[in-house]
């Protein structure tokens, strides 16, 4: 497998000015008192967990429910998801993968943390970690082990490499005797792991367990 980027950049690289932005308005925040940093945790979280990747979730569930909306994102992932509202910066692309029964893709970063946003929200910290960042190209089926995703031997692994110019996002496959759900309650069965590749989506059981 080779990797191309023209940006060198490893670990070191510093902060880029979204995040720079960011911690200057957190540090000005806390500073003046305006929000204690716990509320600002709470906040974080929430864009991590539930607000950016329900964007995503959105976008899968459809793709399930409507095949000319499958068939546009995997066509121009870019425009079919700014079709829905979710649009990223200028100059950077998105790419869907898509989970079949022969088979699975999984995202990384390998030089840095590039991520899919707009459709994701900000990066977990193990997406951004070396460890993942490496063991994801060189031994990809035990990372995915370690998330409890066990795969056929006969499934076919492909890893894609996000760059600041292309970020992927993994289009889950479809649980079994889900095909009339509606869009809505597909989009509970769409986890971010899903999307990132590390998991597969959420079965009707797990919900059930879930919520029990």
């Amino acid at each position: 497998m080779t990797h191309h980027h023209d940006h060198d950049h490893d670990h070191t690289e510093p902060p880029s000015d979204l995040e720079l932005r960011v911690k200057a308005l957190e540090s000005l925040l806390v500073e003046k008192g305006l929000v204690n940093p716990e509320a600002l945790n709470a906040i974080i979280d929430t864009y991590e967990h539930k607000v950016g990747p329900r964007n995503g979730a959105h976008v899968v569930a459809k793709a399930w429910a409507d095949p000319d909306f499958k068939a546009a994102l995997l066509s121009d992932a870019t425009e079919a998801v700014a079709s829905l509202g979710y649009t990223g910066r200028q100059g950077e692309h998105l790419k869907v993968v898509e989970n079949t029964d022969d088979a699975h893709n999984l995202v990384v970063c390998t030089l840095c943390s590039c991520y899919p946003w707009t459709v994701l929200g900000l990066p977990p910290a193990w997406y951004k970690s070396a460890p993942y960042r490496s063991r994801a190209v060189s031994e990809p089926r035990a990372v995915l082990k370690e998330f409890g995703t066990v795969l056929d031997p006969d499934i076919k692994l492909k890893v894609w490499d996000s760059t600041s110019e292309m970020r992927y996002l993994v289009l889950p496959q479809q649980p079994p005797g889900t095909e009339h759900w509606s869009e809505e309650k597909l989009q509970t069965l769409v986890s971010r792991n899903s999307m990132i590749g590390v998991e597969l989506a959420r079965t009707p059981e797990s919900l059930n367990e879930d919520q029990a």
